[in-house]
């Protein structure tokens, strides 16, 4: 039984460093650090702030200089500055954590960011899961619903850091304002390095089942696939990449083409993938059997990653298993 009352954390703000443990890492030759030194460095108008979170930019202040601004814990204060700074030219690459991000300074980014459409790039740490032992106060999980919301804000949420680092030169340099789920873990896939925003990675098409995953929980969609398969299962997996803009078309293609549409993220249900589901379908008068995985009406209990997932019935074996119930549910309806 995992241990679910972990009082307090892991994840402590000391000296501006985030402390927390990264579940399935490995080395690699670029990582966001770098590859955002290197886009930076590359061209002035970019600016890089910090309401002092500075666990994934450490190296960053020495590299820039006066082009890097730790505001401390002001996240409102922060939004404010880079929308001043983006009025004059400059694009403002800014970290906080994502629940202090996309909820303290949401009128800021509303207001200062996405009425005047301003090329902001709002970089949130720690979304969803990825909050680990943290209580509802620090987890965002209502971050996308938040952000998908204000007019030509771009969200971008990727399953891994390599996918990060794919499509991280071409959401800085979009002309409008994005918000990204940092996500530093390791890569289940090798993923395909052509990409557009609003364009979803198709990693497998399937005529049974099509599961639609995002972030964090990618890596469990893909081991589920994999069990499914097993099981005889012909099995689709997407890598959405942009909630916002979302690729349409290749949605409703797989409803098209599939019995059971599957939707796994670690966001409240409402607002999420579900809700955006329901949109395009109302939309486009397409109508399709789906099963959502996420979190409905409730926080998650606090506990480390792999705990957190097992509790919430997220692993890749419990949404394998899920399906599979699901997918003999319905062919006993179909016999009937």
């Amino acid at each position: 039984m995992p241990d679910l009352n972990i009082p307090c954390k892991l994840f402590c703000l000391f000296f501006g460093e985030v402390v927390t443990p990264h579940y399935g890492r490995k080395e690699q030759e670029m990582n966001y650090e770098d590859t955002l030194k290197e886009i930076v460095l590359g061209d002035e108008r970019f600016v890089v702030m910090t309401a002092e979170n500075r666990s994934a930019v450490r190296n960053i202040p020495a590299a820039l200089g006066d082009r890097f601004i730790d505001v401390g814990i002001a996240e409102q204060s922060m939004v404010g500055i880079a929308a001043g700074l983006a009025l004059r030219g400059r694009i403002p690459v800014v970290h906080a954590l994502s629940a202090f991000l996309t909820m303290r300074a949401f009128e800021f980014i509303r207001t200062d960011t996405g009425i005047a459409g301003l090329p902001i790039k709002l970089v949130g740490a720690f979304p969803g899961f990825l909050s680990e032992a943290n209580g509802p106060t620090h987890q965002a999980i209502e971050d996308i619903a938040l952000m998908r919301g204000i007019p030509a804000m771009e969200v971008f949420c990727p399953s891994d850091e390599e996918d990060m680092i794919i499509g991280l030169e071409a959401i800085l340099k979009s002309p409008g304002p994005s918000y990204i789920r940092f996500n530093d873990l390791e890569a289940s896939v090798e993923h395909d390095r052509d990409f557009h925003t609003g364009r979803a990675e198709v990693i497998s098409r399937g005529e049974d089942i099509t599961i639609l995953a995002y972030g964090t929980l990618f890596r469990e969609a893909d081991r589920a696939v994999s069990l499914l398969e097993a099981e005889g299962k012909s099995v689709g997996l997407i890598n959405l990449r942009t909630l916002k803009p979302i690729d349409e078309e290749t949605i409703i293609k797989a409803a098209m083409q599939t019995s059971l549409l599957v939707t796994v993220e670690d966001h409240l249900l409402a607002g999420g993938l579900f809700s955006i589901l329901g949109e395009i379908f109302l939309r486009h008068n397409v109508t399709c059997r789906v099963l959502p995985f996420g979190l409905d009406e409730r926080w998650f209990r606090p506990a480390m990653l792999q705990d957190i997932l097992e509790y919430e019935g997220l692993t890749g074996e419990k949404i394998a298993d899920k399906i599979l119930k699901e997918s003999e549910k319905y062919a006993e309806y179909i016999k009937v």
